[in-house]
């Protein structure tokens, strides 16, 4: 998984990660398409470990593939109905207040 966080004074973390296969790519789904690019999700790969710290720090995080949301459902953050489908990718957005 690639892992980036978006510091944001005010709004507080996004914690962004995409699935390794999904970086530097674009998902469609109809007219919908998505890029899922370095610039936002990172450019070192990282673990699961490290995926669930930041998750666990972050105000707010942008989940993509099946690993990536995977985290995120076994922390019990979102459950698989919470999850958006762009083609066969899950997608979800966890916004905390």
């Amino acid at each position: 998984m690639f892992l980036k966080i978006h510091r944001s004074p005010g709004t507080g973390d996004v914690v962004a990660v995409c699935d390794r296969e999904l970086l530097n790519t674009t998902i469609t789904d109809g007219d919908l398409k998505v890029t899922v690019s370095e610039y936002f999700y990172g450019g070192a790969p990282v673990d699961e470990a490290a995926v669930t710290h930041a998750l666990s720090k972050g105000d707010n995080a942008n989940l993509m593939g099946e690993r990536s949301v995977g985290v995120a459902i076994k922390l019990g953050l979102v459950s698989k109905a919470d999850c958006i489908m762009i083609g066969s990718v899950p997608h979800v957005q966890i916004y905390r207040f």
